[in-house]
């Protein structure tokens, strides 16, 4: 009877040092992702709320909102996610590598662009604007 209940007590900590760990991910992530809505003029607390967030980043992507619904057909979603992804990635002045990077590997390239000196280029903004030629 001891042993089980020390096999218990032992099996516990892995599994709580698991929720620390993720939890402080999402907490993370969730920063990084406050800190990318910011720097592209959108609410900060906009990425904590389902499918607000999304909305967000088809904003920043200067794709039109309708794109959400696109979002709940299977495999079309993958599609327009990789494609919001890149654009996001154009939207603050990078290359379709970094965008790629964003797909493959969130967890390093978003960082990058929340704290790194990217700045976010309004698309609308750009090409409204006048050439001083």
């Amino acid at each position: 009877m001891f042993d089980n209940m020390y096999a218990q007590e032992a099996s516990a900590g892995p599994g709580i040092v698991f929720w620390i760990i993720y939890f402080a991910f999402i907490i993370f992530f969730i920063f990084v992702m406050w800190k990318i809505f910011k720097k592209a003029g959108k609410p900060g607390w906009g990425c904590i709320i389902p499918i607000y967030n999304t909305i967000l980043l088809l904003e920043i992507a200067d794709r039109p909102i309708w794109w959400i619904f696109l979002m709940f057909i299977p495999f079309v979603n993958i599609v327009v996610s990789i494609i919001v992804l890149l654009d996001v990635a154009k939207a603050f002045d990078k290359g379709t590598g970094f965008g790629i990077g964003m797909i493959f590997l969130p967890f390093v390239f978003f960082p990058i662009l929340a704290f790194g000196a990217a700045e976010y280029r309004n698309n609308f903004q750009m090409e409204s604007q006048p050439s001083l030629e």
